[in-house]
């Protein structure tokens, strides 16, 4: 069996976008609260029966939420587009040094249905 863990955290940003649809009120600088869940698979240790300890991997969450909380997410470096796509690359790679394991990064606005998925 394989065990999967998960960790949500929230971030608030704005951003412009280019679109062919909706594409005026997206040219303008606008924000969203943008949800993140990031899960991590694999088997317990022996020891500590944890996949991995939730703590370590809220520590690299935090240095990731940093980079992207209340900024302008058309001037973070290496995110291009802030598209739903670009920001779970953009977690993903930011995490995958010192999140072993991590089987996928999910991004989604709650107020309007949309999310993205990116899975190893």
């Amino acid at each position: 069996m394989n065990y999967e863990i998960s960790q949500k955290f929230f971030f608030d940003a704005a951003h412009t976008l280019k679109r062919e649809v909706e594409a005026d009120s997206s040219l303008r600088i606008h924000g969203h609260t943008y949800q993140t869940e990031v899960s991590l698979s694999g088997q317990p240790d022996a020891v500590t029966g944890m996949v991995r300890d939730l703590g370590l991997v809220r520590e690299a969450i935090a240095q990731v939420r940093t980079k992207l909380d209340h900024h302008m997410l058309d001037d973070v470096p290496g995110l291009g587009p802030a598209t739903l796509e670009n920001l779970c690359a953009f977690i993903w790679r930011e995490l995958l040094p010192s999140v072993p394991g991590l089987s996928a990064v999910r991004v989604w606005r709650e107020s309007v249905g949309d999310s993205c998925t990116l899975r190893a």
